[in-house]
């Protein structure tokens, strides 16, 4: 799905694709800077060739509202929710803020770049940021 879509998620209003570069261009962006990688679940994320050390595994899966950087890869697992859902629905996506670079959210420049648009009973808001923790094999680093 090569399309930029807008749509709630798990934290805040966001776009959704699973075409970096055309995100990158969305968001001012330098090509190189890498994405969120959204997934419906633990394992769709391992059958893309992600590894998780044993000893987080089941953090990952309980988590809520946090991104884990593993082996410099940015990822979330989200599994319950209207977010989810449409996450089941593709598997996995890029994700990003539905802003300008270093703007709050508006509805019209977000509305303006998405080719699609799903909203449900939640309506289009701007929340709180993730949590995000960097692990390797043998330890846990909160960075926000």
């Amino acid at each position: 799905m090569n399309s930029i879509i807008l749509a709630q998620t798990d934290t805040t209003v966001g776009f959704l694709s699973q075409d970096a570069s055309r995100l990158s261009k969305i968001k001012a962006r330098p090509p190189h800077k890498p994405f969120i990688q959204s997934f419906s679940s633990l394992q769709t994320y391992k059958e893309m060739g992600g590894r998780v050390p044993q000893q987080f595994k089941n953090r990952l899966r309980r988590a809520k509202s946090t991104t884990f950087v593993i082996n410099n890869r940015a990822i979330r697992i989200v599994s319950e929710g209207a977010h989810h859902k449409l996450l089941n629905k593709f598997g996995w996506f890029y994700s990003t803020s539905a802003n300008a670079a270093n703007q709050h959210f508006e509805r019209d420049f977000a509305e303006r770049q998405a080719e699609i648009i799903v909203e449900d009973g939640r309506t289009l808001y701007e929340g709180k940021a993730s949590h995000i923790f960097k692990l390797n094999h043998y330890k846990l680093k909160q960075l926000r």
